[in-house]
């Protein structure tokens, strides 16, 4: 018979500690799980591989990282956290991000149930004892009912297999690993390849510092002007008394944020009017050019154009170099405005317009290989003391894969997965018992505000334990059905839109080797949201549950 003891956190059998669930990251979906489980009464842990909370926000402190989602839309509804935390900014920067982690975690009290700097590598279902054996990197083991990995769209770093990266005599970085002592910049020559949301932030800090940057480029970025605003003495966005009504209209925006698309087609105004409309949208300095703009932007062709084309003319009157302005806001779009991820940037445009800053179009001059001195393309050899990978992740599927999670038939996820990815509802996966995730794919995820899913899919998650332990149940799995009908929903509201005619990571392209897929869900939050609801109220249909 095997030793049982009773550590301080919880049942030991044979030294593994037992808990109700185990929950992977410390981003906004960990920490509200753990947070909101332990409330409930639940033996729960928190396994995070960075040494802090924060997520993405842990690992994102390359110069310029914010976040374009505007306060207080991007926090916590708790009037516990909001009632004593003041923003300095609409737009925060990583830094403010982590200190906002801080408070949440000084105020949920959530250190004691949290091992940090533990990379979970493996996950195994037994299905005689109806529990996740959960193995660390480090060497820790963990058994819980349920299993919740919240490793969010951002966990797997994605590097071009490119000849020579570590022949680089110079320093070679991608963002996510930047260095927490800051390396001096100041007068360096800089390559930043990429021109995603991260590139541009980094590009924009380092132009007024860098001796030489040069960007390279793949495809445009219709990037749109972030309206920043600094706050002084406790003043917000908007007041704290209405904060409880705007916490519960998010579930009822599109994007989960405080707006919404108009409720009227582009070409239902005048061209007078459209514009009025384009210019109101624009001023707002956020996403609502992109998300509270005319309702068939991202679904017809020609009010996609109207839109770009207002994007356009706008980005390019920043712009002074003929050729750097075709390169940046060509007159044609080389895809439909709206069906890559939109960044919002400060400044990035004009950047080009400084001497020492280049633009290298990479479809033109590609990148040959890296070099001892920096980088060769079929032009010339650029010679760098720092190059800046922003080339991404494997997003929404990645970080999921990366671990070795095996149900009972011994299959792994990522061979479940390995020609189309089926979940149901985003949140489970038929085959893998009493497993969760959060922010992950086939969900509104890279299409919804952080705090807002992370709320809606914790909470729902919460009331299906809840729902298991009244009847005394020890185990729920999707049917194999279920995950099919809810896939062919995803790529059927998918294919009404201009998305999948877009080479992008929303649909995978951005790795080699990757199946082709829409891997977000875009009916829109409201209506997941009600998805939701009505499956947990009629018993969790398309769940069996024993």
């Amino acid at each position: 018979m095997g030793s049982i003891s009773y550590g301080l956190n919880g049942l030991h059998i044979n030294g593994v500690p037992e808990l109700d669930a185990l929950i992977i990251g410390g981003g906004f979906a960990g920490v509200y799980q753990l947070k909101h489980l332990r409330d409930a009464g639940y033996k729960v842990k928190l396994v995070e591989s960075g040494s802090d909370y924060g997520g993405v926000w842990y690992w994102n402190r390359y110069p310029g990282a914010r976040v374009d989602s505007a306060i207080p839309v991007y926090e916590f509804s708790d009037p516990d956290l909001w009632k004593t935390w003041s923003w300095k900014q609409r737009f925060p920067g990583s830094a403010e991000l982590r200190a906002y982690f801080a408070h949440v975690a000084d105020v949920w009290d959530l250190r004691r149930d949290t091992e940090f700097d533990a990379f979970v590598e493996s996950a195994v279902w037994n299905d005689y004892e109806a529990k996740w054996t959960i193995k660390t990197r480090k060497g820790d083991v963990y058994k819980a009912k349920f299993f919740l990995p919240n490793t969010g769209f951002a966990a797997k770093r994605y590097i071009p297999d490119w000849k020579g990266i570590d022949s680089f005599r110079g320093t070679f970085l991608h963002p996510s690993y930047w260095p927490h002592e800051e390396p001096d910049l100041r007068g360096k020559k800089v390559a930043v390849i990429g021109t995603g949301s991260t590139g541009i932030q980094i590009a924009t800090d380092l132009a007024p510092i860098a001796g030489e940057l040069v960007v390279f480029r793949r495809t445009i970025n219709t990037s749109m002007p972030m309206r920043q605003v600094n706050y002084e003495d406790g003043d917000q966005e908007i007041p704290r008394e209405d904060y409880p009504d705007f916490y519960r209209g998010r579930t009822d925006s599109f994007g989960g944020f405080d707006f919404n698309f108009i409720g009227r087609s582009t070409f239902d105004d005048g061209l007078k009017e459209r514009l009025e409309t384009y210019e109101k949208l624009w001023a707002s300095g956020d996403f609502k050019f992109w998300l509270a703009t005319y309702h068939d932007m991202l679904s017809d062709k020609y009010a996609n154009r109207e839109a770009y084309n207002f994007w356009r003319d706008k980005t390019r009157a920043k712009i002074h170099d003929p050729r750097v302005r075709d390169l940046l806001a060509p007159m044609n779009p080389p895809y439909s405005f709206g069906c890559k991820r939109v960044s919002l940037e400060n400044g990035f445009f004009e950047i080009f317009n400084e001497p020492h800053v280049h633009l290298v179009d990479v479809n033109s001059t590609p990148i040959e290989e890296i070099t001892p001195r920096g980088i060769k393309t079929p032009e010339k050899e650029w010679e760098f003391d720092y190059i800046i990978c922003a080339t991404g992740f494997d997003s929404l599927t990645g970080g999921l894969k990366q671990i070795d999670i095996r149900g009972p038939s011994g299959q792994s996820l990522e061979e479940h997965w390995r020609d189309a990815t089926y979940t149901y509802l985003g949140m489970s996966v038929s085959g893998f018992p009493n497993m969760f995730f959060s922010y992950g794919p086939q969900a509104p995820s890279p299409f919804c505000n952080g705090p807002t899913c992370a709320q809606l899919q914790g909470d729902w998650i919460l009331n299906l334990m809840n729902h298991m332990r009244e009847r005394g149940l020890e185990k729920v799995e999707a049917e194999r059905r279920s995950e099919k009908k809810w896939r062919n929903l995803v790529v059927k509201i998918a294919n009404a839109t201009l998305l999948p005619e877009t080479r992008s990571w929303y649909m995978g392209d951005n790795i080699p080797g990757k199946p082709r897929e829409p891997l977000l869900y875009l009916g829109g939050v409201p209506t997941y949201y009600k998805t939701l609801g009505e499956t947990a109220k009629n018993g969790y249909t398309g769940f069996k549950l024993e």
